[in-house]
């Protein structure tokens, strides 16, 4: 697989034409209409809320800056792009489009965001327009028909190998990233520091990476989306988890990692069983596999983690069965990822609709879907030891199933999750994490 999206971009733009003939015939729309998303103001101030595009635009144009601009496909036709660059000397105006993609539109430049009125489709109902709310021009208001929308989702699990080539380039930013925190920590930098170095290293600012970076030392590994950054660094330095990514034209990659400062302690090995499991799971990742069935598998991997490391005193069936092993692994094993770090559609039954549920005593599984070629999904698998949940375990009938003088030695680590990004194939799957730490080296 390449890395370079360019060659790949005509194909790219090909197929989303068909997914959008096919959607809006299924809508009786004749026309898709997307607007880039527009800038928001904090009420009663003149500071605006950070920008964040409509990710049904960026499916079809590498552009994350510009509020304002408007898409517009007609079956049959030329798709056109209606691109906002103002006149203003108060901030940055976008340059004009340039590189691999521009040559596949009609090009039309506004200078005033209600100039695009008269380039939309004249007969707003005809339009499937997706998108928020306050992007409402005139009678052209987001309608987002869920005929359209249950299309488009749907397919948009599976990723055109310009995608995937996008997501390869937000990896290796990522990677990059994910070294320099790993270097800060190791130097005993606080969880702020270390966010900066990994933003450096990146390339990127805060509003920039695709979402917020959970840097976590010692007992702070224990909240799930821990983002609080503390300035200080705790004393003694334990353990650090890292759960950060980084975008590429609109793409993005989701990794996590655990380290232990003492690489020779019962921490440490408890990461590398964590380890081990996760790619145990990753190499299952195939096409006709349910994804349903790999969590309930992370689940009884992970109990018998618990069991040789002397936290469970049950067999890993049983843990499972019993909901104990929910309570040190809470979260789902993975969900799509693409245009957003949790893509759409995880729990659709086809492209008309319908839900895939979730198995029982589950609730925060993201996927439920059967993995087929071209997907692309996270592998996550997490212990932690929390103190919410280790109270409700202490508390309830199934208190003599761990050892708590072993939990005790492990809290103050607060937890353990790896993940990476994995790309489905007919065969062996593509773990793009892995890969990129692997050339990194």
């Amino acid at each position: 697989m390449t890395s370079d999206p360019a060659p790949l971009y005509g194909a790219h733009l090909a197929t989303l034409q068909q997914r959008a003939e096919t959607a809006l015939a299924r809508g009786g729309f004749d026309y898709l209409v997307i607007p880039s998303g527009t800038v928001q103001y904090q009420v009663f101030d003149d500071r605006d809320y950070p920008y964040a595009v409509n990710p049904q635009f960026k499916a079809w144009v590498p552009l994350t800056r510009n509020p304002g601009s408007w898409l517009v496909f007609t079956p049959g036709k030329r798709p056109k792009l209606i691109y906002l660059q103002p006149f203003d000397y108060w901030h940055v105006v976008p340059q004009a489009p340039s590189g691999y993609w521009p040559e596949h539109f009609e090009l039309v430049v506004i200078r005033k965001p209600e100039e695009a009125r008269q380039h939309l489709p004249g007969d707003p109902a005809r339009c499937a327009i997706l998108g928020e709310a306050q992007s409402a021009l005139g009678e052209h208001a987001p309608n987002n028909p869920a005929p359209v929308l249950d299309s488009l989702d749907y397919h948009r699990a599976f990723k055109t190998p310009y995608e995937i080539a996008m997501m390869r380039q937000a990896t290796m930013r990522g990677v990059r990233g994910h070294r320099a925190a790993e270097r800060a920590f190791r130097a005993g930098a606080s969880e702020f520091g270390i966010h900066l170095a990994y933003c450096q290293a990146a390339g990127q600012d805060t509003i920039e990476l695709p979402y917020n970076n959970i840097v976590a030392l010692n007992e702070h590994g224990a909240v799930l989306h821990y983002t609080e950054l503390e300035r200080v660094p705790p004393k003694p330095l334990r353990s650090f988890l890292i759960d950060a990514g980084a975008s590429f034209g609109g793409y993005a990659c989701d990794i996590t990692r655990t380290y232990a400062s003492d690489t020779g302690s019962e921490f440490q090995s408890l990461i590398d069983a964590v380890d081990d499991v996760q790619q145990r799971l990753s190499a299952d990742f195939r096409a006709g596999r349910d994804y349903r069935q790999l969590h309930l598998d992370a689940h009884l991997a992970l109990a018998g983690v618990l069991r040789d490391a002397g936290v469970l005193k049950v067999s890993p069936e049983a843990a499972l069965e019993t909901g104990i092993s929910a309570k040190f692994f809470p979260h789902g094993l993975g969900h799509g990822i693409g245009l957003q770090v949790h893509d759409v559609a995880g729990f659709a039954e086809s492209d008309q609709g319908g839900t895939i549920a979730k198995p029982e005593g589950h609730p925060y599984l993201r996927l439920t879907r059967t993995l087929q070629p071209g997907m692309v999904v996270t592998n996550e698998p997490g212990l932690y030891f929390i103190d919410l949940l280790l109270e409700e375990l202490r508390a309830g009938e199934h208190a003599d199933a761990v050892d708590w003088e072993r939990i005790e030695a492990f809290r103050p680590f607060g937890g353990i999750r790896i993940e990476d990004d994995l790309v489905v194939t007919e065969g062996e799957p593509v773990n793009l994490t892995r890969e990129a730490f692997a050339e990194g080296r």
